[in-house]
């Protein structure tokens, strides 16, 4: 009887070792990758899921991540929730001091909620200002206004509209301003409806303008109600 229990207490004593080992690589290392992507973070939760021998042999059933006012290329996001399935990584080569990294493709599938003073925080961010820019390029004359020329500086969140609001540096400072209608069309389209395009001199008036989000994306829904915009959905990570 007492030999049994000693079988049993070694046992536990290997598994929760093992456990430790876990907890004090693979946890930071996640954390520690996270970290190296983003500008700032008030909070970062890693939960990993998985048996031990799973996870020892690089293979992670599922990472669920949530962050608060993070900021990810410039771009300002005030909460993130997300979970990653069937994760293969270089786990051997972490526990020899390599950083983490991924070896395929994984869908993530989450939620993220930006405030209104996010978005304006945001315009800042060269991914936002310059896609922001190529938008208002599909429609001016070609060569008519430079990526350099254009500034913007106020976002408007109402119930499914936007309004954007900048300038355009020329002779002068003119300003302009897009005022849209945002719908989701499917996982992969997103349309603009009844966007208007105002500058000192001139009114664009269009009707309807689709956007390809891309493959690697699936949204599921994009809500916006007055001052916030939620969008929930998948996006492939690639290593």
């Amino acid at each position: 009887m007492g030999s049994q229990k000693t079988e049993f207490e070694a046992e536990h004593s290997s598994h929760s070792k093992q456990s430790r080992i876990i907890t004090k690589v693979l946890s930071p290392a996640v954390r520690l990758l996270l970290r190296s992507q983003v500008q700032q973070v008030d909070h970062l939760d890693v939960q990993i899921s998985g048996g031990d021998r799973q996870i020892l042999s690089g293979y992670i059933p599922q990472v669920a991540i949530s962050a608060q006012n993070a900021v990810y290329q410039g771009l300002y996001l005030t909460q993130l929730e997300i979970e990653g399935k069937n994760i293969r990584t270089n786990l051997g080569g972490v526990l020899r001091g390599q950083p983490l990294r991924l070896l395929e493709p994984i869908p993530v599938f989450g939620e993220v909620r930006l405030d209104e003073s996010d978005l304006n925080a945001s315009l800042k961010s060269p991914l936002l200002a310059e896609a922001l820019t190529t938008l208002l390029k599909s429609f001016l004359p070609e060569k008519s206004i430079t990526y350099e020329a254009v500034h913007w500086e106020q976002v408007t969140i109402g119930c499914d509209r936007l309004i954007i609001k900048g300038t355009i540096a020329s002779d002068r400072q003119m300003p302009l301003t897009l005022d849209t209608r945002l719908e989701l069309i499917d996982g992969q389209t997103l349309a603009l409806k009844e966007l208007q395009i105002h500058s000192d001199t001139e009114l664009f008036d269009i009707d309807y303008f689709q956007i390809d989000l891309g493959s690697e994306v699936a949204i599921e829904t994009l809500t916006l109600t007055s001052g916030q915009l939620l969008c929930c959905g998948r996006i492939n990570v690639l290593p």
